[in-house]
């Protein structure tokens, strides 16, 4: 069993966390989805029949400057899979099929053209577009052993991940919902591999930085983090999901009673 002792946070990763949590990575939604569309409130509570459905497509967005690299093909596909599923308990949307995304291309306030498109394609009156994206930053950092003090030099790499989402209406040319989910995580690892019983490790920043989390392999490590990162975007996205969608009853609600 392995034993390791709770590594002290970066004050460079929690200082950039607390003030820039809003904007790290930046939001990339709005050069796919245009903001001009969006329904007015209340518009998804009035659509029937329910639930909905549409297609989900998963758009890996690695434009920005110092965007981390795109998840492997597996996990792209399991994320995916989880996504499906998460979504139809949040909110009342059955997924159909998840669309692969290869021609989907960010432009200046977003290309609508090109979900109508692939809507029409697939016989799809609605889309969920779901934009993953992602920054890393790696430095230099001491690391210990177990419960002793002898130390060993590593790195600590930082993700952030983002995922957002929006319902698309394309009969009508509108966005009916959007919402997103962002984490935070750390791996840290030695900078030689061997020392396999602590380390490397990957922590969720900030809500459970005593959680301790394994890659399989040191080699992969990186692709663990972001894995586990974008797992708990998901986690958070949905949950917004729920809040986004009681907040269009609550807004149909009022519509209707100021209409009686």
């Amino acid at each position: 069993m392995r034993h390791s002792m709770p590594i002290s946070g970066s004050l460079l990763s929690l200082a950039l966390f607390v003030s820039c949590a809003s904007a790290v990575p930046p939001s990339r939604i709005g050069d796919y989805v245009s903001p001009d569309r969006k329904a007015e409130d209340g518009a998804f509570s009035r659509i029937e029949p329910r639930p909905v459905q549409a297609g989900l497509l998963l758009v890996p967005d690695t434009a920005d400057p110092g965007a981390a690299p795109n998840l492997p093909d597996e996990a792209f596909v399991r994320l995916g899979e989880g996504l499906k599923q998460e979504i139809a308990r949040a909110i009342p949307v059955v997924i159909k099929e998840v669309i692969p995304a290869e021609n989907i291309r960010p432009q200046p306030n977003g290309d609508w053209a090109q979900f109508a498109d692939l809507a029409r394609q697939r016989g799809l009156d609605y889309l969920v577009v779901v934009i993953l994206s992602s920054t890393e930053q790696e430095y230099p950092v001491t690391l210990f052993l177990g419960w002793t003090t002898h130390a060993q030099p590593g790195f600590r790499r930082d993700n952030w991940s983002l995922l957002e989402f929006a319902l698309l209406d394309l009969k009508h040319d509108r966005t009916l919902m959007q919402a997103e989910g962002r984490a935070w995580a750390t791996l840290d690892r030695p900078a030689a591999p061997g020392i396999n019983q602590w380390y490397p490790v990957i922590y969720l920043r900030p809500q459970d930085p005593e959680r301790r989390i394994w890659p399989p392999t040191y080699e992969g490590a990186p692709n663990t983090l972001r894995v586990v990162s974008f797992d708990q975007a998901a986690k958070r996205m949905t949950l917004n999901l729920q809040k986004a969608w009681i907040g269009s009853l609550e807004a149909y609600g009022a519509d209707l009673g100021s209409s009686s």
